[in-house]
């Protein structure tokens, strides 16, 4: 359809920033895809066995590229905006044809930039209608990283399929929460709505009112958070209190079961904080709101760590009772709030 946002179009932006990486032709990947079946298997069995979350079945291993990686998220994109694409691109000083295009150009830059650093993504999460049990991982920008810092093979992969099985665990074990987290990205999208003043009036308003207040033009949010409804934002904070979480709970358990088990584990860890917080990249992630995504890790981990400490580690089990037992965004810089709310 005409008014549909060209989606092509931002995989060929993506494309362009994501480029092509030798190691994704060479034989290397082929003992990757051997090794991984055999590796996310057990990873779900220490998973399992450290949060006590069911983990039914084994999930489809897949070893993508980056320009597959990309195809598979765009297939998301445009199915979590299909019911709002026409008043997502709609506003008073751009044409229609030409938001549309500015869609497609920001979602592809993003995932161009997002397929370079990316290692591993459990898809069960990803809104494209189906009910795939995937986890998806990008051969490529695994073998860089275990050449470019000489990792041992066998625990690097190890421990990224941690992190992946632990997210499997949270999605799968907790029978609720795939769709709600579903429904959070509906609501989301659903609030959307065409600004009644123009884009370029909007950010020269927001501009005027920080600079008098004092205030950073741009939160951890970044864009997202700019454009972002009253209603938009209620739900934003419902997704940063449920990802910090699941973020902050999946770190720690890939972390402990990696201290048993990976003597390189206290290395990797660093490196993977170091690469979050590499500068060059630190205005890409402030711009688009990953730098939100970002801080989940450490207060998300900061959150289940004071937890722990308060109430013992079976005391999180009552973020799995239901979504009312999950912590707000609030909640999670509170932990002692949450517990006494949950108790």
């Amino acid at each position: 359809m005409s008014d549909d946002v060209p989606w092509p179009f931002a995989g060929r932006v993506a494309g362009l920033i994501a480029g092509r990486h030798p190691l994704s032709e060479s034989y290397h990947r082929e003992h990757l895809a051997t090794d991984l079946s055999a590796i996310v298997a057990q990873a779900n069995s220490l998973v399992t066995a450290e949060t006590g979350l069911g983990l039914p079945g084994s999930p489809e291993v897949v070893l993508v590229t980056r320009k597959e990686w990309v195809e598979r998220n765009i297939a998301a994109f445009q199915h979590i905006l299909a019911p709002a694409e026409r008043r997502l691109v709609e506003s008073n000083d751009i044409s229609a044809a030409v938001g549309r295009r500015l869609v497609a150009a920001e979602t592809g830059a993003l995932l161009g930039f997002l397929s370079r650093r990316v290692l591993g993504q459990y898809e069960l999460v990803l809104p494209t209608g189906a009910d795939g049990d995937s986890i998806a991982f990008v051969g490529s920008n695994i073998l860089a990283m275990e050449r470019t810092h000489q990792l041992r093979p066998s625990e690097f992969r190890m421990w990224i399929a941690l992190h992946e099985a632990a997210h499997r665990a949270q999605f799968l074990g907790v029978p609720w929460m795939r769709e709600h987290f579903l429904s959070l990205v509906e609501r989301m999208v659903s609030a959307a709505q065409p600004s009644k003043i123009g884009r370029a009036r909007m950010l020269f308003d927001r501009a005027v009112n920080a600079r008098r207040e004092g205030t950073g033009f741009l939160d951890d949010r970044g864009l997202m958070g700019l454009f972002a409804s009253p209603e938009q934002n209620e739900v934003l904070d419902e997704i940063q209190g449920l990802m910090s979480l699941l973020e902050g709970h999946g770190h720690v358990v890939m972390d402990r079961i990696g201290a048993r088990l990976l003597t390189s584990q206290e290395r990797m860890a660093a490196l993977l904080k170091a690469r979050r917080s590499d500068p060059r990249t630190a205005a890409f992630f402030r711009l688009t709101g990953l730098e939100m995504k970002v801080k989940q890790y450490e207060m998300g981990e900061k959150f289940v760590l004071a937890v722990e400490r308060e109430a013992g580690w079976s005391a999180l089990d009552r973020a799995w009772i239901g979504p009312q037992y999950l912590p707000s965004a609030a909640e999670i810089e509170d932990p002692h709030g949450w517990l006494t709310r949950t108790a």
